[in-house]
């Protein structure tokens, strides 16, 4: 069964800049690196939810604890709370489309 993580957050504030540059140039290449396809990310403009939803899929959930559980992952992770507040995830069967 494949398995998607899901990731919200805020940019913090003054940091929009260095955020674009990281996620682009680092964080989605490492996803893919690792083993995670089908990303996705997701820019809230208006409304009361967090500013960004991003996923990942991968074809399997040990295939997905492995990855998270990894050095790299956890390295990754914590660059990207440097750039960002209220980060949260969770795992979910992957669908088609946005899911929530």
């Amino acid at each position: 069964m494949p398995v998607k993580l899901l990731m919200t957050w805020d940019i913090a504030n003054g940091q929009e800049s260095e955020y674009s540059e990281f996620v682009v140039n680092e964080f989605i290449p490492r996803m893919q690196r690792l083993g995670m396809g089908d990303i996705e990310f997701w820019y809230t403009r208006y409304g009361e939810c967090k500013q960004i939803q991003a996923s990942g899929v991968s074809p399997t959930l040990e295939q997905m604890q492995n990855i998270l559980t990894s050095r790299e992952w956890r390295h990754l992770q914590q660059r990207l709370e440097g750039y960002v507040q209220d980060y949260d995830q969770k795992l979910i069967e992957a669908t088609r489309g946005f899911q929530i």
